[in-house]
């Protein structure tokens, strides 16, 4: 157990300043060009769904809660939302780059992101405006941040800070459960049982996908660095992994249905793609 112990400890702070430092770059990027990406992706119109998912890649702090509001507001259509669902990385980033992932797998694994996220943004807007014939709905656009009372005017250092410790003790809480489970079960067996099931896989990794928060993209990377998972299921997970942007969804999107519906819809759209990359044995 004190191994264990010793091994998590040592796993989690060798990440601080990698992921301090990736942080302050993540919010200087934010805070600086946060309105010229609001008003670009209003103003792209039918071309939404290829400017969502390629904003949604680059490592924005909260840009899915961005794009909710922005949906809430029918500023953006449905199928660009979609778009920056898939393609927002989150948590994945900060992590691959903290551990030293090769440059060249990190891009492909974004490319794929990006990729699935255009693909199914602009069907969903062809096949809503087959469905509705070019009708249109207009409302104003709702402040989150001043509603939520983030306090994201308190610098980037503060905020930095605040997101180092946060997913630093949720690294090292997560890394002593998983040391744990692999001492107890074993690692070959765990390993086994995701990899050899390219339908189940991401199934569940998409279910922890679903996590309203840090933590899915959190779990479902360092169970790929830890050889437990697959690429195709790892991607499965990260596609449906919208930060906090399902939860903000849900609180200020009107109607219930829809937004269980969008819930669905960004759940199969993860699994279907990630079954399929499990099928064709992509191997990055």
């Amino acid at each position: 157990m004190l191994e264990i112990l010793e091994d998590a400890i040592i796993d989690s702070v060798k990440l601080i300043p990698f992921l301090f430092l990736t942080y302050l770059l993540m919010e200087y990027i934010e805070h600086k060009t946060k309105e010229k990406t609001k008003e670009t992706i209003k103003k792209s119109g039918k071309y939404g769904p290829f400017i969502g998912a390629l904003l949604g890649i680059v490592p924005q702090c909260g840009f899915s809660v961005s794009a909710t509001n922005l949906y809430a507001a029918r500023v953006i259509t449905l199928g660009t939302l979609i778009a920056v669902y898939l393609s927002t990385s989150d948590e994945m980033l900060p992590i691959f780059l903290s551990e030293g992932v090769a440059i060249d797998i990190i891009l492909k694994i974004l490319a794929i992101k990006l990729i699935i996220g255009m693909i199914a943004g602009f069907l969903i807007d062809f096949v809503i405006r087959l469905k509705n014939k070019g009708n249109t709905e207009k409302e104003k656009i709702i402040d989150l941040c001043e509603k939520e009372h983030c306090h994201c005017e308190h610098g980037i250092f503060k905020s930095a800070l605040k997101h180092t410790i946060n997913i630093f003790i949720f690294i090292f809480l997560f890394t002593l459960v998983i040391n744990l489970v692999i001492h107890l079960i074993g690692e070959e067996n765990i390993a086994g049982f995701m990899l050899d099931r390219p339908i189940l896989g991401p199934i569940l990794s998409g279910i922890i996908g679903l996590i309203p928060n840090c933590a899915s993209s959190v779990i479902i990377t360092q169970m790929y660095l830890t050889n437990i998972i697959s690429i195709g299921t790892m991607i499965a997970g990260l596609l449906v992994s919208a930060g906090v942007g399902l939860a903000v969804l849900f609180r200020i999107n009107k109607g219930v249905k829809e937004n269980i519906k969008i819930t669905i819809l960004l759940y199969a759209i993860g699994v279907v793609s990630g079954i399929l990359l499990e099928l064709i044995g992509l191997n990055i």
